[in-house]
């Protein structure tokens, strides 16, 4: 088993442990919880990377079939001044840039929402996410899928 180590916040935190803890609420503002290093990381490469006005990291893990305490799916909101002038796609090419090494190790999944100051001043909302109706969701055989990934 490869162990991936997380540089987050100056400390070292394997992800593999993220994956054996309970679910966290939401954290819809920019304080940064220790114990996820993904979103620590994600929270760490988006503000260094965009230096945003404004910024959410949503973990919605436990919206989908994978182990208690995930950190595979996330949805983002970059509120910043570099976005000025740049289409959509640009901006989230920009995203997945800054966060490749997270999308090609542990994150399956990312939902971006990248807007300028201006267009977050008209409409300072973040879209919801619809419930998760992957194939997963009809797998009856699932439980003891996820209780296997657990041992």
């Amino acid at each position: 088993m490869m162990l991936h180590v997380v540089l987050c916040c100056a400390r070292p935190i394997s992800t593999s442990l993220a994956l054996t803890r309970p679910l966290a609420h939401f954290r819809p503002y920019m304080d940064p919880d220790h114990s996820r290093p993904v979103e620590c990381a994600i929270r760490t490469k988006l503000t260094n990377t965009f230096k945003p006005d404004h910024l959410e990291v949503h973990n919605e893990s436990h919206m989908h079939a994978v182990p208690p305490g995930s950190e595979s799916h996330f949805r983002v909101l970059v509120v910043s001044s570099q976005f000025q002038g740049l289409p959509l796609i640009q901006r989230h090419r920009m995203i997945n840039e800054a966060l490749k090494e997270e999308l090609s190790n542990c994150v399956h999944a990312l939902a971006i929402q990248a807007k300028t100051p201006e267009q977050w001043d008209s409409n300072p909302t973040l879209a919801k996410s619809p419930p998760c109706m992957g194939g997963s969701k009809g797998d009856h055989t699932m439980e003891e899928k996820l209780k296997a990934g657990r041992e």
